[in-house]
């Protein structure tokens, strides 16, 4: 069976079970966490996949991964997981009840580039824009990138708007060229 398929089953059914003990929000952050310290930390992987280690001890290390606090919830869910031979799938069940998460909630992620740092008045009118072309909420993220020249690239769910001056002078350049 598809590893994949087999993440979204298992997220599915935390999230269905989170949301019934009104622990979602909880359980989301702890998922969001864990699948951070796998990205951060390519070790966790090979330690979880590791046969030689005890399950008690990849359970201890996975509540860490977890944000350390963790709900009885992600525990049980968690020893489900290593009861059911399942624990190399464990990073795509974290993602899996991510998205699924947002979309339960109507999050949409965006995200503001900006060549020098911005206000958090400036950042807060770009969010309210976004939510209100969107008819969601939005988890919004500011990246600073100088190599942009000044602008701003703004991004959420499928749509880009480009306005740096970094794309206009290579508009400029390749009509020039042309």
């Amino acid at each position: 069976m598809d590893r994949g398929l087999i993440a979204v089953r298992y997220a599915k059914a935390l999230l269905e079970s989170a949301i019934q003990l009104k622990k979602e929000d909880t359980v989301y952050a702890e998922m969001q966490t864990l699948s951070d310290n796998y990205l951060q930390v390519p070790q966790l992987r090979f330690t979880i996949d590791n046969p030689t280690l005890d399950n008690d001890k990849k359970l201890s290390l996975l509540k860490t991964a977890c944000g350390g606090d963790v709900t009885d919830l992600t525990v049980r869910f968690l020893e489900l997981v290593f009861q059911e031979g399942r624990e190399s799938a464990l990073q795509f069940m974290a993602t899996s009840y991510i998205t699924l998460y947002r979309k339960h909630k109507n999050i949409i992620r965006g995200k503001l580039t900006t060549a020098v740092p911005v206000s958090a008045e400036t950042e807060a009118k770009m969010k309210q824009m976004v939510e209100s072309r969107t008819h969601g909420n939005v988890e919004f993220n500011t990246e600073v990138d100088p190599s942009i020249i000044g602008g701003f690239i703004l991004e959420y769910d499928t749509y880009c708007l480009d306005a740096s001056v970094k794309t206009k002078l290579n508009n400029v350049l390749q009509q020039m060229t042309v």
